[in-house]
């Protein structure tokens, strides 16, 4: 065999075992997300929240308990997070929202919120339906959308 051969197959076979550890990595990781969130609506509560304001915000600056904070992995501890602040029967509290629920939250509104601790993990609408933002389009999109108006 030429050398060329014998580097090309060992760079083949080191790609292979690569991709062979990222899946069963990627696998295992996948079951313990799973299995947190289990836990995490396991222990879900509802309580009807009135949303005072929304925003993304850094963990540190957000206002969080200190406890919440030294609980964070450090490498996290200056990311952003989606935060709402919200009145709770007579307190007003700041709670941690998840990525996917955080644009359905109304400001200004009364919700049911479905939480576990200061987690938001759902939210439906107290007394209508909650509006969802249409999803954004890209420019190709809205570009063809303008051209079909024209065109009518």
């Amino acid at each position: 065999m030429q050398t060329w051969q014998i580097v090309l197959l060992v760079v083949l076979v080191v790609v292979i075992a690569a991709l062979v550890a990222l899946y069963i990595f990627g696998s295992k990781m996948q079951k313990k997300s799973e299995t947190a969130q289990a836990d995490m609506m396991a222990g879900a509560q509802t309580y009807s929240i009135l949303v005072i304001d929304k925003k993304m915000m850094k963990l540190k600056e957000a206002g969080f308990p200190k406890i919440v904070i030294d609980q964070t992995p450090k490498y996290l501890r200056g990311s952003k997070v989606p935060v709402v602040k919200a009145k709770i029967g007579p307190k007003v509290a700041t709670l941690m929202c998840d990525a996917k629920v955080f644009d359905l939250i109304p400001v200004k509104k009364e919700v049911k919120a479905v939480m576990n601790g200061i987690y938001i993990i759902d939210v439906k609408g107290l007394r209508t339906g909650l509006d969802s933002k249409p999803e954004k389009q890209g420019f190709f999109k809205r570009l063809a959308a303008k051209v079909k108006k024209a065109d009518k």
